[in-house]
């Protein structure tokens, strides 16, 4: 997909904001592991969540309420919060090349860091709560809608 095209992606895409706070979290594999046997410490099922699992360490990204109610059976695990979910919502395709690039060289001029992540078919970014409002001001310039 050309540059132009990424462009168009873009111009097409409208950015959404999920309503809560979220909290980033690093954890021993192990640790992952015991919260599974306790239902009662898994993220609560209609709630959005992240997990990746990767030869380092469990990573979760989850709602502040639930994290609250997990956070005592992990304590080694490293953990952020103040974050914002902000979606990028359009569908796109495999074959895409730049489009996420794109969106983060927009903030990181600006000087908003992020931290991205992707879906099977949209992709999301992690703000602080405190960046978000910029963040916005400056998409808002590339998008077809701010939700």
């Amino acid at each position: 997909m050309s540059q132009t095209d990424t462009a168009e992606l873009l111009r097409r895409t409208r950015v959404e904001i999920a309503p809560g706070t979220f909290v980033l979290a690093g954890m021993r594999h192990e640790d992952w592991a015991r919260l599974l046997e306790s239902p009662e410490l898994s993220p609560r099922a209609d709630a959005l969540f992240m997990l990746l699992r990767d030869a380092h360490e469990t990573t979760l990204l989850v709602e502040e309420d639930d994290w609250r109610a997990m956070r005592h059976a992990l304590r080694d695990a490293r953990a952020e919060g103040g974050w914002r979910l902000v979606t990028l919502d359009i569908e796109l395709p495999f074959n895409v090349v730049g489009y996420l690039a794109r969106v983060t060289e927009i903030l990181a001029a600006a000087g908003i860091p992020v931290a991205a992540l992707s879906a099977f078919s949209r992709d999301h970014l992690l703000i602080k709560q405190d960046d978000l409002g910029a963040a916005l001001r400056v998409l808002g310039e590339h998008v077809a809608e701010l939700c």
